[in-house]
């Protein structure tokens, strides 16, 4: 039986406030254990919540730019649990009554565009971490940090509208975009700034009930996502080609072994007994403020591609790629302050630079390249000091050691020779080195000529004026 996989996301994003969302400590990563704490955040009795404006801000603007409704009433709850990392014995949340519903965002996928829906965004707090011992002499140990511990975050859910791991995704690199284009996250993933849980069923193609969901958890990348996605289609599909049931559990995701394992049953939904969180009075958002939030927003990456195509002529493909974060498509445009050809530092980037960024696992932001150094490389590959081939080894040594590319080339005399005489020096001496060669060409064998353009290459060590060279061997050939 062929088989369709239903798959939603549900999305923690963290917010960057400086304070807590219900006090003053701050939110700073890598601290000391336990020194961003207070009776508030560690939940001593007698200490109240305070709730964050800048937190409320945020999330109207994720809210605004994913085309969310905004509730003008919502409510904080109390989600019930007991863990080491959770002081108080609940989590602050929304339940019932979330900030923002009915939402979308829009994604390409092999160049189909689709609109996956968003059900709910949502506040809540972090809760901490557990931090564990094994190399102690008297055995494991266990100890809990609090610093995270009301933490803000928003949580964001998908509906069921994912179809492929592709378009999941296609889906969390677009949300991720969103969120730091609008600067109210950073986006780290290895630090747990964005995290993702996805909950998949599969069903035969063409029913309309949905299947039993499995949920994966311990995704840090999205890569690995993609690969928790397909392995788990892959095990369903061959469980239900056995006749076997799928069972309700949480999965967690093995990147060294490429396997889901289980984890925990999930028969039963969790009950977390929601209540009005009695220290915190219902949330009633002004309109005024929402549409002067709105007013303020910044260009979104949508609206920027939309613009990198109207104001630069560069092929949707492209625009796609340079507005996929928001510290490319700022590189880009400061590229083309200093060379103002588009469609070639478009090109540069997406290949030679995005190239190096991949191999290495670094972000944009951690690009060793400054981009006025770059557009300083292309002027000269336009100018003539440089090759485009030597322009290559020079955007090497650039990325390696921070340098700027006319330092590189004077160093390393890297200078393009232009000088007619010399070129045709080399011209004659490859001509004289291959006389078959050249008696072939002459006969009607062209493909030849690119032949004769590598020696000539060769032997000014790629430091030829390239038309230069052509132009002489057409002369003389």
């Amino acid at each position: 039986m062929e088989y369709e996989p239903v798959i939603g996301l549900e999305v923690h994003a963290q917010l960057l406030t400086r304070s807590k969302i219900f006090c003053g400590c701050s939110t700073l990563f890598g601290a000391e254990a336990n020194t961003h704490t207070c009776p508030v955040c560690t939940g001593l009795p007698g200490s109240l919540p305070v709730l964050n404006q800048k937190v409320v801000e945020f999330t109207v603007r994720a809210a605004l730019a994913t085309h969310c409704r905004i509730a003008p009433h919502s409510q904080f709850a109390r989600k019930n649990y007991f863990y080491p990392d959770l002081p108080k014995g609940y989590q602050i949340s929304q339940y019932e009554l979330p900030l923002a519903t009915d939402g979308y965002v829009e994604v390409q996928v092999d160049s189909q565009k689709k609109k996956i829906g968003i059900l709910r965004i949502h506040m809540e707090e972090d809760a901490g971490k557990l931090l564990h011992d094994f190399s102690s002499d008297r055995g494991a140990s266990s100890y809990v940090d609090f610093n995270r511990t009301g933490v803000p975050l928003i949580e964001i859910v998908s509906a069921p509208d994912i179809q492929s791991p592709e378009e999941a995704a296609a889906y969390l690199k677009k949300l991720r975009a969103v969120l730091m284009f609008l600067d109210i996250c950073d986006g780290n993933m290895e630090e747990g700034s964005f995290r993702c849980d996805a909950n998949i069923s599969l069903r035969p193609k063409g029913q309309k009930a949905f299947g039993i969901k499995t949920e994966l958890k311990n995704m840090n990348s999205f890569r690995n996502v993609q690969k928790a996605l397909d392995y788990e289609i892959r095990r369903q599909t061959a469980l239900l080609d056995q006749g076997d049931k799928i069972i309700q559990e949480t999965r967690l995701w093995d990147a060294a072994r490429g396997v889901t394992a289980s984890m925990r049953g999930k028969e039963e939904a969790h009950d977390y007994r929601y209540f009005p969180d009695p220290d915190l009075v219902p949330l009633v958002i002004a309109p005024e403020w929402v549409e002067k939030i709105r007013a303020d927003l910044p260009e979104l990456p949508d609206r920027k591609k939309e613009r990198f195509i109207h104001d630069y002529g560069i092929p949707e493909y492209d625009a796609e790629i340079l507005t996929s974060s928001k510290a490319l498509a700022n590189y880009y445009e400061e590229c083309l302050r200093t060379y103002p050809r588009p469609k070639i530092v478009s090109n540069w980037i997406m290949s030679e630079l995005l190239r190096e960024l991949k191999r290495d696992e670094r972000e944009m932001e951690e690009c060793p390249v400054p981009a006025g150094n770059l557009g300083e490389m292309l002027k000269m590959i336009e100018e003539g000091v440089i090759s485009g081939k030597i322009a290559k080894s020079v955007f090497e040594e650039m990325y390696q050691t921070g340098r700027g590319a006319q330092d590189i080339v004077q160093e390393k005399g890297l200078v393009q020779v232009t000088d007619t005489s010399a070129i045709e020096r080399a011209v004659d001496q490859v001509l004289a080195a291959h006389p078959r060669e050249v008696e072939a060409y002459r006969k009607g064998k062209d493909k030849l000529f690119g032949f004769f353009v590598g020696q000539v290459m060769k032997a000014t060590q790629g430091k030829a004026n390239p038309a230069g060279v052509n132009e002489l061997l057409k002369k003389k050939l």
